[in-house]
């Protein structure tokens, strides 16, 4: 059976100056694991006996990234599942799409990680190493974009 896992893509709004576009104020969170290959991800993990995909997704948010369920607002309309091998057994990887409340929210990692950066699309697809995740990423903002 494949493992399940489920996270919140968390992003924020910073004041745009007056001249730019509302696409260059967006910054998303993600977050460097403390072992393994110590990849960038947004917050997620697996999910728990009698628990749904969004519970995981909070639950997770509040253990990674010390972010509370009432400082996200939930976007509707996006909602993102990506699938891939993880030693050799199938992933899901259920994604939504979160907006901090308020941009100045400390971050609180958990010993699950090691480091955790705000980013523009463009570095948050490079510090995103996997395809899968980067085409993600893009869609969001794209997502975000259209809806201005």
């Amino acid at each position: 059976m494949a493992v399940r896992a489920c996270g919140l893509i968390i992003f924020r709004r910073l004041q745009p100056a007056p001249s730019s576009k509302v696409a260059d104020s967006i910054e998303y969170l993600l977050l460097q694991t403390s072992y393994g290959s110590h990849h960038w991800t947004p917050p997620k993990g697996h999910v728990d006996p009698g628990e749904d995909d969004l519970q995981t997704a909070f639950r997770e948010t509040q253990e990674e990234a010390g972010l509370q369920a009432s400082q996200l607002t939930l976007i509707e309309g996006y909602k993102k599942e990506l699938h891939y091998p993880v030693h050799g057994k199938p992933k899901t990887v259920v994604y939504w799409l979160a907006e901090m409340k308020d941009c100045n929210t400390e971050i609180k990692l958990s010993e699950e990680h090691q480091a955790f950066q705000w980013l523009k699309l463009e570095d948050a697809c490079k510090f995103a190493e996997y395809e899968d995740m980067q085409a993600m990423l893009k869609e969001v903002h794209q997502f975000l974009c259209s809806r201005e």
